[in-house]
């Protein structure tokens, strides 16, 4: 099992910047893909940014320029740097971490609870 920590949520006035980490632990053999997605109220959940193993990365068009998404692969952590947040922005968080946890197994996506962020003007 494979478990996901979420952390950085919060307020944050528009313009302003927040730090989402999100840390994988358990059993892990390796770590492909990583990523972000988003919920606002009402709405569908959203892709916000993936990294891949070999560094490639995708950000929706509302994102580009401002997040960035980074890995540090001897922690199994991935994180979202977001600046100049926009009340677009709110919505709750949640990261994804493709793991396979033994040697051959078929790698599957775990997912965090998710953490809020709330950009007020």
């Amino acid at each position: 099992q494979v478990q996901l920590v979420e952390s950085g949520g919060g307020l944050v006035q528009a313009g302003g910047s927040l730090r989402l980490s999100c840390a994988a632990a358990g059993s892990i053999f390796s770590i492909n893909a990583m990523g972000w997605y988003r919920q606002a109220p009402g709405k569908q959940r959203e892709l916000v940014a993936r990294l891949t193993s070999d560094g490639n990365t995708h950000y929706a068009d509302s994102v580009k320029g401002r997040f960035t998404i980074s890995r540090d692969n001897a922690k199994n952590t991935v994180y979202l740097q977001m600046n100049n947040l926009k009340r677009d922005d709110t919505a709750v968080y949640y990261c994804t971490i493709d793991v396979q946890e033994f040697r051959g197994t078929v790698p599957f996506d775990y997912w965090g609870r998710g953490t809020q962020v709330t950009v007020s003007s």
